[in-house]
């Protein structure tokens, strides 16, 4: 029996998955320390190889079985390297990004990196199946709210919230509508600026498994910023459990613990980048179709998908639909998702029926 424990929650072999903030590529700052995912600690070093480090504004973690577990500095090295790539591709917070030359250039097209064409490629679907609610446009609407790069490379400036005609100006900036892909070049009609942090950690976590099985490992758990995905199973026929966290600001605990075996799983939630305005929530996610931050009472979404970049976007996506909508587009693109929101009671958990069908009775 494995004696895995996190650094914030221990349950006999659970893993607390951590809650994501869409705001994966900045440098890591002293106070996320606060907030990395969690490191594990196993009794069978011998079978159970891990390694981990920061990246994208908090830290990624690699545990693996492997019978041999002198190839971990050589695996580290390929995972960093992957990671690196993708940063140097598609970070909103360094200036020398590809993303960032483009964010900055006027309308026109200019050769991207595979990992940004294969990103804009996933979002463009996405924004189509969600009629708009999904956008990787609205990066000056976030800096506008205070929550994007600007807002992080000027601490302590005073900020205001945006008027309607502040935002007016700023709606042909926006758009899915605008983007296009020609080959290896994205396009763009308008002067957008794009930003990938809503799937950038899942695509990481894909191709670091994609890493890992070319290298042999068959038995894995990939944490990237909270993003993860668990392949084969622990030591003794036993699958990695995670812990879907509770949307609680003040301490960290599983409000419900599932095997993941061949899937990903991705949460967003609106309990760890938000700020109070007029005694009102005001998270960090915007709706597109608004322009403002979404108000509902959803507090958090969690999917279940094939893939961790499907799970990545999906959960931001059921976020900005909210509890109802997001429930009847779960359904209706049978998508395994969970959803905690605020009641008058306390917290209210609903599922969809693909969830419930994978997870009939975990606890």
């Amino acid at each position: 029996m494995s004696c895995e424990a996190s650094t914030y929650y221990a349950e006999a072999g659970c893993t607390l998955q951590s809650i994501k903030l869409d705001s994966p590529m900045r440098p890591l700052p002293r106070f996320c320390v606060a907030l990395l995912p969690l490191l594990l600690a196993s009794c069978q070093s011998e079978q159970v190889v891990k390694f981990a480090g920061p990246t994208m504004g908090s830290s990624y973690t690699i545990s693996y079985v492997a019978g041999n577990a002198r190839q971990r500095a050589e695996l580290q090295q390929g995972v960093e390297a992957i990671l690196a790539e993708i940063d140097q591709a598609v970070s909103t917070y360094r200036p020398d990004s590809a993303l960032a030359r483009f964010n900055a250039a006027a309308p026109g097209c200019m050769p991207m990196p595979p990992a940004a064409i294969a990103l804009a490629t996933h979002a463009q679907a996405l924004a189509h199946d969600s009629e708009g609610a999904f956008d990787i446009t609205l990066l000056p609407v976030v800096d506008a709210w205070g929550f994007g790069p600007k807002a992080a490379n000027q601490p302590g400036t005073a900020w205001t919230a945006p008027d309607d005609e502040t935002l007016a100006a700023l709606r042909p900036l926006i758009g899915m509508q605008h983007l296009r892909i020609e080959g290896d070049a994205l396009c763009k009609d308008a002067a957008i600026q794009i930003d990938f942090n809503s799937i950038a950690a899942g695509y990481a976590v894909d191709r670091i498994a994609d890493y890992l099985r070319l290298h042999g490992i068959e038995h894995f758990l990939i944490d990237v910023t909270g993003e993860m995905r668990g392949e084969g199973q622990k030591p003794g026929n036993t699958p990695w459990r995670i812990g879907i966290e509770a949307p609680l600001e003040d301490t960290r605990q599983a409000q419900k613990i599932i095997p993941l075996t061949g899937q990903s799983i991705s949460s967003s939630g609106d309990y760890r980048q938000y700020r109070e305005v007029d005694g009102q929530r005001q998270s960090h996610l915007i709706d597109p179709r608004s322009l403002h931050p979404v108000t509902h009472r959803l507090a958090s979404a969690t999917v279940v998908a094939p893939s961790a970049m499907q799970a990545d976007g999906l959960s931001t996506l059921l976020m900005v639909l909210g509890p109802e909508r997001g429930l009847e587009y779960a359904e209706a693109h049978n998508i395994a998702a969970l959803f905690i929101s605020r009641g008058a009671d306390g917290f209210e958990t609903r599922v969809s029926r693909p969830f419930a069908a994978r997870y009939p009775s975990e606890e």
